[in-house]
């Protein structure tokens, strides 16, 4: 293992990455980084039958988005390449014939509906089948532990197919350390001998997993909750090879929302709110699968919700840069129970980065969405409405509901306002309004409220029998920022004109 640290996100390239697996990629790349270290990129795809060819670039534009790129990876700076374990097929075999040769792994011939016929048997007997010490030097199991060496290499060479099984210890103890779970200890006697090559030249991902991490000079291991079952047995192989392990850190699963277990797709189709970082179309099905760049969620808020998902910095701060993140990240401080999702902390997260953004920079995001509307307006102009409404939005495609107004005249009245707020005297008080208005030759917000203020006043009537029906008159609802900004902003021909307008349609 490398002095220095190096960590890897090694997904399988199945299909969209789960927000689970941009949490571990997150964790990953913030340890690194924390320590001057390296962010290796590895896509595991041995399990050819599962492969969708767009996911692996759906990977990386996933960690582009999140601005958490890797180091290493295929394509680049691969100096522990390649980076597919596809590509890395013909070296595994050498190291499942190192195992073999000091026997800490063993042929096995038996056939699946042999294994199948010994699991119904144990099941008739209220027993559950193991394939470990307790029966494959028995010779009910068609293994090399039973075989001579003869008749192995006699089924080998007539082409029997077969699987190359770890040889798990038996009556020991271990004693495991994980950065977050502290010390396990496991009795190898209830493992079982994974297989982990087999005769179509292809390794399973254990030990693919481990001649890869060792090859790479990974230093820790940063994964999922799920990936934990498995730590025995790397371990062991870690011993097996006489290689010095690296540092496990299993992290918590992200729990659905509303009940119990692990979030997944269906949680989010059911809740409404997207599990994957990007929008993703699968090749086959033609299904597309909702992403939070696509609805409308900043990569930064989105990044910044993950990290607090089974982590915590100890201090009451939720708001924190990728830097700081950086800065702040500990594996002591990782939850060992499951982090529960919430959309409408999810949403809080983003509305506090769009709050925190330049009036200019989303007045970029809010352009397109205008000339959408067809709707062509002064720069100048619009940033001044995104700074009157941005603190009510939480995403920047809530903004044309919010100042729709500010570009075209109402087109319908809120019914249930209209019909509490607009009475019988009112359309003669807001032709009385019209003249007033008419009435302010220098159109500012301090002159507009000295006259408007001043005349119902003297008129000796409550402010709501005026302000209410004129923000109707002018926003088409009860909504709004302030009523007097939004009439110097439209100026004074529109506002008279949609004051007429309200008279005419609700008077």
């Amino acid at each position: 293992m490398s002095d220095n640290v190096r960590v890897r996100f090694a997904p399988s390239p199945t299909g969209p990455l789960h927000i689970g697996g941009v949490r571990t990629a997150l964790f990953n790349y913030l340890f690194a980084k924390k320590h001057n270290g390296t962010f290796v990129l590895r896509i595991e795809d041995t399990d050819q039958t599962r492969y969708v060819a767009n996911a692996e670039q759906y990977i990386v534009d996933a960690l582009e988005w999140c601005e958490i790129p890797f180091d290493e990876g295929p394509g680049k700076n691969e100096k522990f390449g390649p980076y597919r374990q596809s590509e890395r097929k013909d070296l595994y075999k050498q190291y499942a014939d190192e195992l073999l040769a000091n026997g800490w792994a063993y042929y096995a011939f038996d056939t699946a509906d042999q294994l199948d016929a010994h699991r119904k048997d144990h099941e008739a007997k209220g027993k559950t089948f193991i394939y470990n010490w307790h029966n494959r030097e028995k010779g009910r199991l068609v293994n090399s532990l039973v075989l001579s060496e003869e008749e192995v290499q006699q089924k080998i060479e007539a082409g029997e197919k077969y699987v190359v099984r770890f040889k798990t210890p038996q009556d020991e103890t271990l004693i495991l350390q994980d950065e977050v779970r502290g010390t396990i200890k496991i009795d190898t006697n209830t493992l079982d001998d994974k297989i982990l090559f087999k005769s179509d030249g292809m390794p399973t991902y254990h030990l693919a997993n481990i001649v890869d991490d060792h090859l790479m000079e990974i230093s820790h291991v940063i994964r999922g909750e799920e990936w934990l079952p498995s730590l025995p047995l790397h371990s062991l192989l870690y011993t097996a090879f006489g290689w010095e392990s690296p540092k496990f850190a299993h992290l918590p699963l992200i729990l659905k929302p509303v009940g119990k277990g692990k979030l997944s797709k269906r949680d989010g189709d059911k809740l409404g709110f997207p599990v994957f970082p990007l929008e993703y179309t699968n090749e086959k099905s033609g299904d597309v699968s909702r992403g939070y760049r696509e609805d409308g969620y900043f990569s930064d808020a989105f990044v910044n919700m993950l990290a607090l998902l089974g982590w915590n910095p100890g201090t009451e701060q939720e708001l924190f840069s990728l830097e700081a993140l950086i800065q702040a990240f500990d594996l002591a401080r990782v939850s060992k129970s499951g982090a529960k999702f919430s959309l409408d902390k999810t949403k809080w997260f983003n509305q506090q980065y769009l709050q925190q953004k330049p009036d200019n920079e989303l007045v970029s995001l809010f352009l397109p969405i205008l000339e959408n509307q067809g709707i062509t307006a002064n720069k100048d102009f619009v940033e001044k409405v995104v700074s009157l409404i941005k603190e009510r939005a939480v995403f920047v495609q809530d903004f044309w509901d919010l100042s729709s107004f500010f570009f075209q005249d109402p087109k319908e009245y809120d019914q249930k306002a209209a019909k509490k707020q607009w009475k019988e005297t009112t359309g003669a008080l807001m032709t009385e309004l019209v003249s007033v208005i008419e009435g302010i030759e220098d159109f500012t917000i301090e002159n507009a409220q000295t006259e408007i203020k001043g005349w119902i006043t003297s008129k000796e009537i409550g402010f709501g029998k005026v302000m209410q029906p004129l923000r109707l008159s002018l926003v088409g609802k009860l909504a709004g920022p302030d009523l007097f900004e939004i009439m110097i902003m439209v100026g004074k021909e529109t506002t008279i004109k949609r004051i007429q307008n309200a008279i005419t349609n609700l008077g």
